[in-house]
């Protein structure tokens, strides 16, 4: 454990900022899990929607840096390409 005061408090930031980042990965990793689940079930209406929530999971992951830009284009492409291909 740090003695000064300012590692105390960066001790502190950075567990809320890990705790925040863990957060946001699993909205993404549920949203995609969400959307193949609608996907397997066939119902397009649940898809399209569950894609909708995806691609704003992906991107507010990729804003926060905590996904790659090619990482969050590939996951994105895969899932509207499987959503589409149900029409």
């Amino acid at each position: 454990m740090p003695n000064i005061k300012s590692s105390k408090k960066a001790v502190k930031v950075i567990a809320k900022k890990t705790d925040n980042n863990h957060e946001a990965k699993a909205k993404v990793k549920n949203s995609i899990k969400k959307c193949e689940k609608a996907i397997t079930a066939k119902d397009i209406e649940a898809a399209n929607v569950a894609l909708k929530e995806a691609q704003k999971n992906i991107d507010n992951a990729l804003s926060k840096g905590l996904v790659k830009s090619n990482t969050a284009d590939r996951q994105k492409s895969r899932l509207a390409q499987k959503v589409k291909a149900m029409k």
